[in-house]
């Protein structure tokens, strides 16, 4: 990937950062070499912050990190374009973009993975899924197995309500443990595309 970083005095080119998911823009940092470099290594978006004054790697402090999943350059190559999954709101102020945008998607299931992040990364007593996820992975695997045999089990009579909701609790608590294991649905859906090629 060839950038010039050269353009500018100060060695540094814009990074549009979108979401991989939604196609919603979510904000605009600058990145050096180094900041480039450490995201690509890491899998973690680091701007060079001009007001630190130094490589910040967004939700350092907050956890709500900007997970990468592709980076492109622009036909002038002084312009990154970089898709990555959000986990938790991107600006400071808490808003979901830095534009106060909603970062949503009409897809249910998306909207979904976002209220699974937010109960994860902002735990309560109430929720049952901060609950579970705080029991950590095994507990999350193990939920997943009960629930899939479940789905066996009304697959072979005939209640087709019973046999929906089971199915239904197997995909939430898989969309669970995707995030337990770092991962989203649309990372699961790019190994079918390829698979599909």
């Amino acid at each position: 990937m060839q950038i010039d970083f050269q353009k500018s005095a100060d060695g540094l080119v814009p990074a549009v950062i979108q979401d991989a998911a939604t196609q919603k823009v979510l904000m605009l940092g600058y990145m050096n070499q180094e900041a480039l470099d450490k995201t690509l290594s890491e899998k973690k978006v680091t701007f060079f912050s001009r007001s630190k004054n130094r490589l910040w790697t967004k939700g350092e402090e907050s956890g709500n990190f900007l997970m990468v999943q592709d980076v492109k350059v622009d036909c002038d190559r002084d312009t990154l374009l970089i898709k990555a999954n959000p986990v938790g709101p991107v600006c400071h102020t808490g808003a979901d973009t830095c534009w106060e945008e909603k970062n949503v998607s009409n897809d249910f299931l998306q909207q979904l993975e976002n209220i699974i992040t937010d109960r994860i990364n902002n735990p309560t007593d109430a929720s049952y899924t901060a609950k579970l996820f705080a029991r950590g992975i095994n507990k999350v695997a193990q939920k997943v197995g009960e629930e899939a045999v479940e789905v066996v089990i009304e697959a072979k009579d005939n209640n087709d309500e019973l046999f929906l909701n089971e199915s239904a609790d197997l995909l939430f608590h898989y969309l669970i443990l995707l995030q337990a294991k770092g991962f989203v649905l649309n990372d699961v859906i790019n190994v079918l595309k390829q698979r599909h090629k």
